[in-house]
């Protein structure tokens, strides 16, 4: 496995504040939030950019957005709404090269597009 700070949260060699997971899918809050509530939904096999996602991983992205919105409609926010995105690369903001999904919630956010 590689050794981006998400791999070392899925090993457990750093702390953080877990609020899902399961076989294929860690969850965690960001220690930088960028809006009320700010959580990241990573997938536990290493895939560094959503360029690398392969043909047959099409199904990692689909379990991010699946888990994300689970985890909204659980903790109370899913009708008010959120925001999911997914950086990849310098220019797109991506930091950690691991492909995760944000998850952005608790008031309003501002619109773009």
């Amino acid at each position: 496995m590689s050794d981006t700070i998400f791999h070392k949260i899925i090993r457990r060699e750093i702390p953080a504040t877990i609020v899902y997971e399961d076989d294929g899918i860690i969850a965690f809050k960001d220690i930088a939030p960028q809006a009320p509530i700010h959580i990241l939904f990573v997938p536990k096999v290493t895939v560094p950019t959503l360029n690398d996602v392969q043909p047959d991983q099409a199904e990692i992205i689909g379990r991010l957005a699946v888990a994300a919105a689970n985890y909204a409609k659980r903790e109370g926010f899913a009708e008010d709404g959120y925001r999911i995105v997914m950086n990849c690369n310098d220019h797109g903001g991506q930091t950690v090269f691991q492909i995760h999904m944000h998850l952005l919630a608790g008031g309003p956010l501002g619109r773009f597009g």
